[in-house]
């Protein structure tokens, strides 16, 4: 189990020259507009960039076929990349200052579990009641699975905002919410255990994630609940530098340490919550991409962290996508595939590097 350990001294909040700090933003920000439009140019068909123009102008390309792949899939697809992968990593960054440790995560407080409950309950049920359900209500299978999954992760984050309104440590929060996790994760395996294999192959492909399941009614819901969600966070560069420091030294700075820390749930489990209700539970991007834009832009402070992390995040998503789409094939990997595998000896470095004292943390 993870531990939290003590902040560091006011020392780790400097705020360095602006002009390095604005260029590197300005860089990270070209690096996104170039990716998102090498994404929308390069897949299995590979389409004209001029005629990637065009749609985007709202024309049509040379060939119709084009338009609907770049209008209705590959957009649809970028979009949600970026928009997750902001959402997790600002969540991760959050999750992280608040508990004051290196790895944790967006899903720490079991949002991911609880989504994981809702799919599992509706793809697993016995005797194709979620089957007969999805079709009662005259839902297509990806946008049942994201309103399961929302319902999942939505009673996981409600029960969270309660506990936090009473719980003082942050310890003990972050223990309640793995055991909430731990809990939500045994009824999916009970429910797995009784399933039929059919049954349990759908539940296993939700779970490996996916940018590509969203289409634009759904992008109607994610896309202002990401916004708010990371307007939320941008709101509370000086509240996470305050809870960085310890919610001691918070408090003597005239906090509301309570207060802060609901808005900070509210914020991460907002963001964790719609990402893995309509892509799956994607792993290792809340977890690494702050390490990156604390080691790029040699700073504590969450004026500069919350802004990079975004686009960071953003850039990761649409370079995992990018490479699980495998460009110029017909084969498409599950986005955790591609996040695990780079992710994992990521956060293996992160390990050593603290043991040797050259992180902002310590595990």
């Amino acid at each position: 189990m993870m531990k939290s350990t003590p902040g560091q001294g006011t020392e780790a909040i400097k705020t360095p020259k602006r002009l390095p700090q604005k260029a590197l933003l300005w860089g990270l920000g070209l690096l996104l507009i170039l990716l998102f439009l090498l994404s929308l140019n390069i897949g299995s068909a590979r389409i004209p960039f001029r005629d990637v123009v065009r749609v985007l102008a709202g024309q049509a390309a040379e060939q119709s076929s084009w338009t609907q792949i770049v209008r209705d899939i590959r957009l649809t697809r970028s979009i949600t990349a970026i928009l997750v992968g902001a959402a997790l990593s600002v969540a991760g960054l959050q999750m992280q200052t608040m508990f004051r440790n290196p790895l944790a995560d967006p899903y720490i407080l079991g949002i991911n579990s609880g989504a994981s409950l809702g799919v599992a309950l509706i793809v697993l049920s016995v005797g194709g009641a979620g089957s007969l359900l999805l079709s009662g209500l005259g839902l297509a299978g990806d946008l049942g699975l994201a309103l399961a999954a929302s319902i999942g992760a939505g009673l996981v984050f409600v029960l969270i905002l309660l506990v936090g309104r009473w719980v003082n440590n942050p310890t003990t929060l972050l223990i309640l919410g793995l055991m909430f996790g731990y809990t939500t994760s045994a009824i999916v395996s009970l429910l797995i255990y009784f399933s039929a294999p059919g049954r349990i192959q759908a539940y296993i492909i939700w779970s490996y994630g996916s940018f590509g399941g969203v289409t634009w009614n759904q992008m109607r819901v994610l896309l202002p609940t990401i916004m708010l969600g990371l307007g939320l966070a941008l709101a509370l560069p000086k509240p996470l530098n305050a809870m960085l420091l310890g919610e001691d030294y918070a408090r003597t700075m005239g906090l509301n340490v309570k207060q802060t820390r609901l808005l900070i749930l509210l914020s991460a489990s907002a963001l964790a919550g719609v990402s893995t209700a309509f892509c799956g539970p994607i792993g290792f991007l809340g977890v690494a991409v702050p390490h990156v834009a604390r080691n790029l832009f040699r700073t504590a402070d969450h004026k500069f962290l919350v802004p990079s992390v975004t686009m960071l995040g953003a850039i990761a998503a649409l370079l995992a996508d990018g490479i699980a789409q495998m460009p110029g094939t017909t084969i498409g990997l599950p986005i955790n595939v591609v996040t695990s595998f780079f992710g994992a000896p990521f956060v293996i470095w992160i390990i050593f590097k603290s043991r040797r004292g050259g992180t902002n943390f310590n595990v």
